[in-house]
């Protein structure tokens, strides 16, 4: 590796930014056109005004109406009403009075704010017909940017509103008027500017603008050098630097296909080339890249909102999901050594890989912010807006200064074409950030008509009543229901609203039979539990969007890409049901029994001993999954060493059910068992290998 500098050259930037675009059904505008530039300078505004709202503090309401006006402003303007060669290249004159209408209907909210309050339940006849209108082209622009699925199940349940004492007695109620639906879903904050969006405009674009940012200073392709530095020479070195890059492009993107696409493009070509099969190495990559949306610190958007849904700091949902994503991280990098191991692949030889000590030198100045922001957060303990607002503003300063660094260091003279890149830079970034927003602003204005739904009717109970006698009583048949349904969901919803969703309906419900039953459950196992399968459908056939991005860059088939990309994920499939049983997992000793859902009285873990502890059985247990279900630990496995290593996962992941059903009576007894299998496994493959 010749070059080791971190900057990607315009072109190629250019071309990852177009191919994530198309990939996700936008428009791709020739460059310099009116339309381009006007799509151009409402994302900027959209970002000015998110940064601006932070500077001064602005009524709630207000941002949410805006930040959904700009949303959709640009939704009907970037995405195209049907796919054809043309309205990908191009805005039909009618997207433009329709997105004015949107923009008119939503800021509706903003011009009649203290009048609606004043006659907030007696709605006059012009603040239905705005929420009609309004209703009716944000499910248009969720339809565009999104596809069906969300908007017919926001219709469904707007009709199961009004349609209420027609439906069967297991699901009946009273209905409610028109009036009152649009009271509840657009001219209130019970509805479509509720928590959801309440979150997007406060929390999630700041964040989202800040992995814009840095991704467009070069921070994506110094974190793929890097780990190709680091992990190229070893066995399918290529695959390992795609998983390491995934998980570090994790912590700043929210979307699977990005990532699929930032570092796909790179590391797929190379573990083919290295000797992987197209679909395998394709797989690597979607595995990898969605489950980097259950790295904190944004978790795919979903961390904010778990964290407001459950009154629970975000700090502390952070440290919940810590342990069970990176297991789930180590795990895959297991995954891709034993798959190289099976296929016999060697490293890249090591006189073509950089140095690592380089790489990391050179870009350094990306880490740096990454740290600023994990710090103000965890240790300071600022707000994540004001955290993120903070980071952004390092960024910027560092985007300024990082080309004229370059120059200075390479002997160039500084120029003030030199010092405008770096302000380009920001602009590029600042309107990436906010056109990343759109999907995401949308789903959650949207996901906001089931929460309110659920909250007009009371679904929730019935929904519990319905499970229940579904499920027969016992939790596991109610988690597995659960985790169908959100894989199911999850195919054609983002994972935010997916998870928006299925915390609406089914979390409260897995609450409620799991206290019934006597498991006395934190509620973020039930929230993170949904959030986890909604992950899980980026890459299950026959949706799986990231699957069909990294089949595009592999030129393998998409089912056959997906349906290995799942295999790969199932080790990520049970961590849920774990954590679940096992609160441990997600550092949490015990919950109030009075009352469960109150963060305020669990008890968390803090001996870090116990705590290293935790995390090298769960990874050893993930490890034994992985082996088994991959048939190789050193060598291949028998079948009577695959069922042991089955064996192993229950004791390393669950061992407080297993020494309770074994009557051990101790959780570190059942650890030790767990340990003596694993290794008895491996003492018999280093034999066989030895002979």
């Amino acid at each position: 590796m010749e070059d080791i500098k971190t900057l990607k050259s315009e072109e190629d930037i250019k071309k990852d930014e177009e191919l994530v675009e198309k990939l996700e059904g936008q428009r791709v505008l020739k460059e310099g056109s009116w339309q381009y530039w006007l799509i151009a300078i409402i994302a900027f505004a959209w970002s000015v005004f998110q940064i601006y709202v932070v500077i001064v503090p602005v009524n709630s309401v207000f941002v949410r109406s805006i930040h959904l006006a700009f949303a959709l402003a640009l939704a009907f303007t970037m995405y195209p009403m049907f796919r054809t060669p043309k309205t990908m290249s191009t805005i039909p004159w009618y997207n433009f009075p329709i997105a004015i209408i949107s923009v008119i209907t939503t800021l509706y909210i903003v011009y009649a704010y203290d009048d609606l309050n004043a006659r907030s339940g007696a709605w006059e006849n012009i603040d239905v017909f705005m929420g009609i209108i309004g209703m009716i082209f944000l499910l248009k622009a969720a339809r565009r940017t999104l596809g069906m699925a969300l908007p017919v199940i926001a219709i469904i349940f707007i009709l199961y509103d009004y349609l209420g004492p027609y439906m069967p007695d297991l699901i009946a109620h009273k209905g409610a008027s028109v009036n009152k639906i649009i009271g509840q879903m657009y001219l209130t904050t019970e509805g479509i500017f509720g928590v959801p969006l309440g979150v997007s405009a406060s929390y999630v674009f700041l964040f989202v603008l800040f992995g814009a940012l840095l991704e467009r200073a070069g921070a994506g392709k110094y974190f793929i050098d890097l780990a190709y530095a680091l992990l190229g020479k070893y066995d399918g070195g290529p695959a390992k630097a795609s998983v390491a890059a995934s998980g570090m492009m994790g912590i700043i993107s929210g979307s699977s296909i990005a990532n699929t696409v930032t570092t796909g493009t790179f590391t797929i070509p190379l573990m083919k080339k290295l000797g992987f099969p197209g679909y395998k190495a394709a797989s690597v990559e979607v595995a990898a890249s969605t489950n980097g949306q259950l790295m904190p610190p944004i978790m795919g958007a979903a961390a904010f909102i778990i964290a407001e849904f459950l009154g629970l700091a975000y700090t502390d949902v952070v440290m919940a999901a810590a342990i069970p994503a990176f297991v789930s991280y180590f795990a895959l990098f297991y995954i891709v050594h034993l798959e190289a191991k099976k296929l016999g692949i060697k490293g890249e030889d090591p006189s073509k890989l950089a140095r690592a000590f380089d790489i990391f030198k050179t870009g350094i100045h990306y880490i740096i912010p990454i740290f600023f922001l994990m710090y103000t957060l965890i240790i300071l303990r600022q707000s994540p807006q004001m955290a993120a607002f903070n980071a952004i503003g390092f960024m910027m300063l560092i985007m300024v200064l990082q080309k004229p660094a370059y120059a200075l260091i390479e002997g160039r003279s500084l120029s003030g074409k030199v010092w405008i890149e770096g302000f380009k830079d920001i602009g590029h970034g600042m309107i990436n950030g906010a056109k990343s927003m759109v999907p995401i602003a949308v789903a959650t204005g949207v996901a906001g008509i089931v929460v309110g739904s659920v909250t007009l009717t009371g679904i929730g109970l019935i929904l519990s009543e319905v499970i229940e006698e579904i499920s027969g009583g016992y939790i596991v048949a109610v988690l597995f229901f659960t985790a169908i349904v959100s894989l199911i969901l999850g195919m054609g919803l983002p994972t935010t609203a997916n998870y928006i969703v299925m915390a609406a309906l089914t979390a409260p419900v897995i609450m409620d039979l799991a206290n019934s039953l006597g498991y006395l459950i934190p509620a973020i196992a039930a929230h993170l539990f949904v959030f986890y399968f909604g992950i899980l459908a980026d890459d299950t056939p026959p949706v799986g969007m990231a699957a069909y991005a990294a089949a595009g860059i592999a030129k393998s088939d998409p089912i056959k890409t997906g349906l290995q990309g799942f295999a790969y994920d199932i080790r990520t499939a049970i961590l849920p049901f774990a954590f679940f049983f096992n609160n441990k997992l997600l550092l949490i000793e015990g919950v109030d029994a009075s009352d469960p859902n109150d963060p305020s009285k669990w008890q968390w873990i803090t001996n870090p001993g116990e705590i290293g502890l935790i995390f090298i059985a769960a990874v050893a247990g993930m490890f034994a999954f992985s082996s088994a279900t991959q048939g190789w630990m050193l060598t291949k496995t028998t079948g009577i060493e695959r069922l042991m290593l089955l064996a192993v996962v229950p004791f390393m992941l669950v061992p407080n059910i297993m020494a309770d059903k074994l009557g051990i009576g101790s959780e570190y007894l059942a650890y030790l068992i767990g340990f003596a299998i694993y290794f008895a496994v491996y003492f018999l493959q280093k034999s066989k290998v030895k002979n």
